[in-house]
């Protein structure tokens, strides 16, 4: 999954001190949700709040990284970058799943499952 004993030691000591009540909870602990720069009716660019531990959020995308290289990941990468998204907002996309299957995984007291991920792929 690209979870490795370090990232999943991280992931589970702040998953344990810290009661998030849903995926999108941890997934703004983590700063690796967008921030919205509007104003009016101007749309300003979006980009990473980057607020909570920075360690985490560099844990969470060294696992996108080593994720993209198993053949789970693989096609949910290439699906995104042939939608046109850049490599990096493809591995925050990545960082972000990761992180929300860690949650439920977490909540849930289940097994990681990969056909949950790739269920909606086009």
């Amino acid at each position: 999954m690209g979870v490795g004993p370090l990232v999943g030691m991280s992931l589970t000591n702040t998953l344990e001190r810290v009661p998030f009540h849903n995926a999108d909870a941890f997934v703004a602990f983590t700063g690796l949700d967008p921030r919205a720069k509007d104003s009016g009716q101007k749309s300003g660019r979006r980009r990473l709040s980057k607020r909570g531990p920075a360690e985490l959020r560099r844990l969470l995308l060294n696992a996108a990284m080593s994720a993209v290289k198993t053949k789970v990941w693989k096609p949910i990468y290439d699906s995104y970058r042939i939608q046109g998204w850049s490599s990096t907002a493809t591995l925050v996309i990545l960082a972000r799943k990761i992180a929300r299957a860690a949650w439920s995984i977490h909540r849930y007291q289940t097994m990681f499952d990969p056909a949950r991920l790739t269920r909606g792929l086009t």
